[in-house]
């Protein structure tokens, strides 16, 4: 019978420029990232911390954790990290959670005990940052989601989906097993551009009306499906190049195997 138990704690850290507390949100962050275990406990908590948000953040979400980044207009950063901790009973689990470390200020990290077959932890990162900041994220086993940003970002995942809602700036990254959904705002792309790529993963593309881009999108195995008339350029099928209204930044989305869908927003 699965066993769960989920706490907010204190946590007192000292960090440059920053401060350190417990979430006030109840468990709601924890609960959302549970997975059902017949045979172990498992225990969740979650610590929020603030600091200076200059420079480049470099977020790694280890083995099996995901990343959301939302944009904020404050010059500061807000980490909160959900570390759930899987074990044979709860009070084991909430040892082998009091045990992990998060290291934050440029880089965001997580170091913990070993674990091993019968008991292991991750944390996911839930991240407030000023709107035009640098980002870099990495994840293994989890989703990386930006939303609501105009800075510049690179992300890599291996296994987990890639959302992207309502971005600008520079915008670069790929993963390997995971879909791409990428929902655009706006009446043009203001910035570099956009250039992400899925190698195992359909690719779902929401455009408002009148929106102005170079825009550029293909499959090598999947069918295309545009909800709204483009004029194409090169190769029609799997493939489009075509200028969106007066044109702009190049806006990419690309996948080996997956189907595509361009709607409007």
């Amino acid at each position: 019978m699965l066993r769960a138990a989920c706490f907010l704690v204190a946590l007192a850290v000292t960090a440059v420029a920053g401060s350190a507390q417990s979430r006030s949100q109840g468990d709601t962050g924890c609960r959302d990232r549970w997975v059902s275990d017949r045979d172990r406990a498992v225990h969740c908590e979650s610590r929020e911390e603030t600091f200076s948000g200059s420079g480049v953040l470099d977020v790694d979400a280890s083995r099996n954790g995901g990343i959301r980044v939302r944009g904020w207009n404050r010059n500061d950063v807000r980490v909160v990290s959900h570390i759930t901790a899987y074990s044979s009973s709860d009070a084991r689990a909430r040892a082998l959670a009091d045990d992990v470390r998060i290291e934050t200020g440029g880089r965001i990290r997580a170091t913990g005990p070993a674990g091993g077959r019968d008991e292991h932890w991750h944390v996911s990162y839930e991240i407030d940052v000023p709107r035009d900041g640098r980002l870099s994220l990495n994840t293994y086993n989890g989703g990386i989601t930006i939303q609501d940003f105009r800075g510049s970002a690179t992300f890599t995942a291996r296994n987990g989906g890639v959302t992207l809602t309502d971005v600008n700036g520079d915008i670069r990254g790929t993963t390997t097993n995971g879909g791409l959904t990428i929902r655009l705002s706006g009446d043009r792309w203001e910035g570099a551009g956009l250039d992400v790529e899925t190698r195992n993963g359909g690719i779902r593309m929401a455009v408002p009306d009148r929106y102005s881009a170079q825009l550029e999108t293909g499959t090598v195995n999947g069918r295309v499906r545009v909800d709204f008339p483009i004029t194409i350029r090169g190769s029609i099928g799997r493939e489009i190049r075509t200028t969106l209204g007066s044109g702009g930044p190049l806006v990419r989305a690309m996948t080996r195997n997956g189907a595509i869908s361009i709607e409007r927003r």
